[in-house]
């Protein structure tokens, strides 16, 4: 199950999620001569399904070049979130409507747990590329996040 929400984060649709999940797991039985075992097994499969997830973003050719947009800061950088407040299916649903370089870099570095290094490994991007976009992402999804008001009020019962 893992495996597929991997994929799926990144595809975004349910029947190529299972099909690329699929051929993962026969890259990995073909070629299982190749784990060295420097990595978890997990770990090694992981990373083949978001290659091939990745590579049939490209074949869908849904998949771009970083596109750079402008982000406003006038009141976004004033107002704070309380992280507690969040609902966390609501805030899964904002990150998934974000365009594809943000949500794709967000869930491998948030969901995931990949670091910058591993990022731009993945990505064939810079490592300073990985930084920018990171940082650009999470100012979008916090926009997004406040734009649909999804922070829960408390009730105190007395």
């Amino acid at each position: 199950m893992a495996m597929y929400n991997v994929a799926y984060r990144i595809l975004k649709d349910r029947f190529e999620a299972e099909d690329i999940m699929q051929e993962a797991f026969l890259a990995a039985f073909t070629k299982i001569h190749m784990y060295k075992g420097k990595v978890t097994f997990g770990a090694w499969l992981k990373r083949i399904v978001i290659n091939k997830s990745l590579t049939q973003l490209k074949k869908n050719n849904r998949y771009s070049e970083i596109k750079m947009e402008v982000i406003p800061t006038e009141n976004e950088e004033e107002k704070t979130i309380d992280y507690k407040t969040l609902n966390t299916n609501k805030v899964n649903d904002c990150l998934q409507s974000l365009k594809e370089n943000y949500r794709i870099i967000l869930n491998l570095h948030f969901i995931e747990g990949y670091d910058y290094e591993e990022i731009a490994q993945i990505l064939n991007y810079t490592n300073e590329n990985v930084r920018t976009t990171v940082s650009r992402a999470k100012k979008k999804l916090k926009q997004v996040i406040l734009a649909n008001n999804i922070i829960e009020t408390r009730i105190n019962e007395r």
